[in-house]
């Protein structure tokens, strides 16, 4: 079973949102198995990419690193499975997505990435955009399994 991880500064309050994410994390359990790791906000950036490096280097070598990042490459969904099922995802141990938190993301974190992941140019609340990754994932997972949710 593939490994995916998901850090992120913060966690969610809101119920809502709360099963939102857990509903597609659900879905995924026969494919992935996904574990969040929320960091508590530090008190500026260089602070808080300590904390995610640390994190990273805990998880190994072998792990494929995806920062969301809004300067990153946009990517249509179909893309996005390419990406969550191509080479070097693949044959990492895990697959690692960054969420920084309202500060957003030093540059170091952001340089210690393997590809940097732009959903828009717009700004998300945290709790609402960890629902649209989970979703994003579930998406890429049936598009490359060719099933009908993707349309």
């Amino acid at each position: 079973m593939r490994r995916i991880n998901i850090i992120c500064m913060g966690g969610m309050k809101e119920d809502y949102f709360k099963k939102a994410a857990q509903e597609y994390l659900k879905r995924l359990s026969g494919e992935f198995r996904v574990d969040t790791i929320e960091i508590k906000e530090g008190r500026n950036l260089d602070e808080e990419a300590d904390k995610i490096l640390r994190r990273l280097d805990g998880l190994g070598r072998s792990v494929f690193k995806i920062v969301l990042d809004r300067d990153g490459t946009r990517l249509s969904s179909e893309k996005f499975a390419e990406l969550l099922y191509g080479e070097k995802a693949i044959n990492a141990q895990c697959v690692v997505f960054i969420i920084g938190s309202s500060h957003g993301l030093a540059a170091k974190v952001k340089e210690a990435s393997d590809f940097r992941l732009s959903f828009s140019d717009m700004t998300f609340p945290h709790e609402l955009f960890r629902v649209m990754l989970t979703e994003q994932i579930y998406r890429a997972y049936m598009i490359h399994n060719g099933r009908t949710y993707h349309k």
